[in-house]
């Protein structure tokens, strides 16, 4: 196995034959979720070189018809019913934890419980009118910022399952109580569940490099911080199951899938910051030989690729980047290479055609 294979085989199990939304989400179990819009969503962007005809926010267009849940995993998105089910409850008692598995104090719970009742008679709600009527004040949030503590609240209401998310309008979060039984978990059945959550991981991600492995897998202590204590032999059972190989370091991914040849695309891609190709950002290092950052919290004197700069794939390369935007319906597109860009015309040709579809992605090419 050389590092041309690798990556080749890296390239080509990310993007199989676009499918349905639903067959998509089922495939992989869990999609990054960002709140960026430039020029659209991470979902969105992740889930248009996927999905066949894909519009942006046809996800949460979609949302309440679709087997899915706003959930964390090794981030925050979506995941399909059966990983939300895989990892809850998030407590070994009846009392809620935090996603280190400390217990709520009494008075968080106390909280807790009367925004349930508020919540429950009402069938849904925005998070405004439960600040409203109760009018808990302010707290720090995660980005260090000030949030409406009962919006802070039912954040956590939602991470330990007592609250789901049935929608969201203009990008906020619509919650309804979640009304199921908090059954207790066989520990028997406790490696089986960490397995398949270790495989969802190598399956959105792989192939891993060993240290890439280790640190998705540490990830779930916040998916299942009640099982945290059993994420180390997690990791231990997953490098003797999965299939590797040596290329400078180990490799690790699917026991169900084959390292096989796979041959070379001419297709020009503009990858999310955060898609499943990109996302671990030692292996890009490894595969491609420079550094990618996202540079969208990052002081605008201090960018060196810009503001949300989406890798540029090119058949088995990622080449540079690029930054779009939208004004008055256009789209704008700027360019960086890491070197010198392909004078191919086949390169020029499949270019144009990714504007294109992003346009269309985009709804700024109506047909009459």
């Amino acid at each position: 196995m050389t590092l041309d294979e690798l990556r080749r085989f890296t390239v080509a199990r990310n993007f199989p034959q676009p499918t349905t939304l639903k067959h998509t989400l089922d495939r992989l179990g869990f999609i990054q979720a960002d709140p960026i819009r430039s020029p659209a969503r991470a979902q969105d962007l992740i889930l248009r070189q996927r999905v066949k005809n894909y519009l942006a926010g046809d996800l949460e267009r979609s949302y309440e018809s679709l087997d899915i849940e706003e959930d964390f995993f090794v981030n925050y998105g979506y995941v399909t019913r059966w990983l939300h089910a895989l990892m809850h409850p998030r407590s070994n008692s009846r009392v809620p934890a935090d996603d280190v598995g400390r217990p709520w104090p009494a008075a968080q719970r106390r909280r807790a419980n009367l925004i349930l009742e508020f919540v429950r008679a009402h069938g849904s709600v925005h998070p405004r009118e439960v600040d409203e009527h109760f009018a808990h004040g302010k707290v720090t949030n995660y980005w260090g910022g000030s949030s409406n503590a009962t919006t802070h609240l039912m954040d956590a209401m939602h991470y330990q399952g007592l609250l789901r998310v049935v929608k969201r309008e203009k990008g906020i979060r619509i919650y309804a109580t979640r009304e199921q039984a908090r059954a207790t978990v066989n520990p028997n059945d406790l490696d089986k569940r960490m397995d398949d959550l270790v495989d969802i991981v190598v399956r959105i991600y792989g192939p891993l490099p060993a240290s890439s492995l280790a640190f998705y897998v540490r990830r779930l202590r916040f998916a299942v911080p009640q099982w945290k204590d059993e994420v180390q032999a997690a990791l231990k059972r997953a490098k003797e199951r999965l299939q590797h190989t040596h290329v400078d370091v180990e490799w690790y991914w699917s026991p169900d899938e084959s390292l096989q040849a796979h041959s070379l695309q001419d297709t020009v891609r503009f990858l999310a910051p955060f898609d499943p190709l990109v996302h671990d950002r030692w292996r890009f290092e490894r595969l491609w030989g420079w550094t990618y950052r996202f540079e969208a919290y990052t002081p605008v004197r201090k960018r060196k690729l810009g503001y949300y700069a989406m890798p540029l794939l090119w058949r088995d390369e990622v080449i540079g980047w690029v930054n779009l935007s939208v004004k008055n319906k256009e789209l704008k597109s700027d360019f960086g290479y890491f070197k010198e860009p392909p004078r191919h015309r086949s390169f020029k040709r499949e270019l144009s055609l990714e504007l294109d579809r992003i346009r269309a992605f985009l709804r700024l090419k109506e047909t009459d």
